[in-house]
């Protein structure tokens, strides 16, 4: 009878063993498949048999200096991200700039002039006294014209990067912002267009007034376009205006290829970006194809794609201008659907997946009070989960 449960026991600490053997066996096995190292790796160079007969730093200096020398030594680890990305050519792959050239002026000269200016500070008299008083004034005005004439367009620029602007409208592509777009729906500072800013789609439900500075003679085209508001494919857009041939500045004597929608951002699916892009034509073109039918309610034929309408007239125009805003639902939305679009208002809602709950343990060690109020069976309670 002893003998059994024994016999037993040893026939079943050998199986496990074999079973160990040969997983062990596979594992030697695919690690001896893998791919050696490009080169020596780290340490490799120190002798661990006898680590007494290393050579001591002996102080901080030292230490932090041979640091310094081992960080900046060119080693094939570093590097092993450049691997990567040559293997999948869209993984960090370089933008094409298709904006207007930039012509930086001379540093030489920005540091001259800024010389002369504060020598003049100085020796103007009223001005030290306003300062001295606290009674001098900014003018705003010259503030931003400063900033648009200066490092504003990569301020925009890095704006539009970071809110996708590029990526959906362009992709692979970007632009330098170098024409500001001055966008108001109306009197009051809170409803001008900046870049991300939120506005309400009551506010943004007439034409706004753009102007921005053109030379006399040169024509534009200007584009509100947003790429997250397409109710059947996340890939396409609705254009909400479209006006080409703009003459100078003047956009109410240019030829209106789609008249002005006001934005209707579903309920349920949060801020929505509208993006107005200004182009810069070298000659008048042809938008017999991108003309709608006066007036256009039918969201089939706003269906918009930018990359498409930039690749058919690239030839002739180039991005200049950019301002985005941001919108969500209200109750003009539900008047837009009904009465503008004649349809019915499409509702979404965000399903919630449930709660997870880590396996209860036995004895919860350095846990909350209520740490088995999870587990109770029962109705939810109020007081939250921990």
């Amino acid at each position: 009878m002893v003998l059994r449960p024994v016999s037993a026991a040893l026939l079943r600490n050998g199986t496990c063993l074999g079973v160990n053997n040969v997983r062990a066996l596979f594992t030697t096995a695919f690690l001896s498949r893998r791919t050696p190292p490009l080169g020596p790796l780290p340490n490799e160079d120190v002798d661990i048999s006898n680590l007494p007969s290393l050579e001591k730093y002996r102080t901080y200096n030292r230490y932090i200096t041979h640091a310094e020398r081992a960080n900046n030594k060119e080693v094939w680890w570093k590097t092993y991200r450049g691997y990567v990305e040559q293997a999948d050519p869209e993984h960090g792959a370089e933008r094409v700039d298709v904006g207007l050239p930039c012509h930086q002026p001379s540093r030489t000269k920005e540091v001259r002039e800024r010389g002369k200016v504060m020598k003049a500070n100085k020796q103007d008299v009223d001005l030290e006294r306003a300062c001295r008083l606290r009674t001098f004034k900014i003018p705003l005005d010259r503030v931003q014209e400063s900033w648009e004439s200066s490092c504003g367009p990569y301020h925009i620029k890095k704006l539009a990067d970071h809110y996708g602007v590029f990526r959906d409208l362009f992709p692979q592509a970007f632009f330098l912002p170098q024409i500001p777009l001055q966008i108001h729906y109306s009197q009051e500072p809170s409803s001008q267009v900046h870049y991300g800013n939120t506005l309400t789609p009551t506010e943004a439900a007439l034409p706004p007034l753009v102007s921005f500075k053109a030379e006399e003679g040169s024509l534009w085209t200007l584009l509100l376009t947003c790429p997250d508001e397409h109710l059947q494919n996340n890939d396409l857009e609705y254009v909400h205006w479209l006006v080409g041939n703009i003459p100078g500045g003047a956009v109410c004597s240019g030829e209106e290829l789609c008249h002005y929608l006001p934005p209707f951002p579903a309920r349920g699916t949060g801020f929505q970006r509208y993006i107005y892009v200004l182009f810069k034509q070298d000659r008048t073109i042809n938008y017999q194809e991108e003309t709608r039918t006066l007036p256009c309610h039918s969201l089939m034929d706003r269906t918009f794609k930018t990359a498409e309408f930039y690749r058919k007239h690239q030839d002739h125009m180039t991005p200049a201008g950019l301002a985005f805003f941001q919108s969500q639902w209200d109750e003009s939305v539900t008047k837009t659907f009904h009465d503008t679009l004649d349809m019915r208002e499409p509702v979404f809602e965000f399903i919630r997946p449930p709660v997870y709950h880590p396996p209860q343990v036995k004895f919860p060690h350095k846990k909350p009070l209520r740490y088995l109020d999870r587990y109770r069976d029962g109705k939810a309670h109020t007081y939250g989960i921990y």
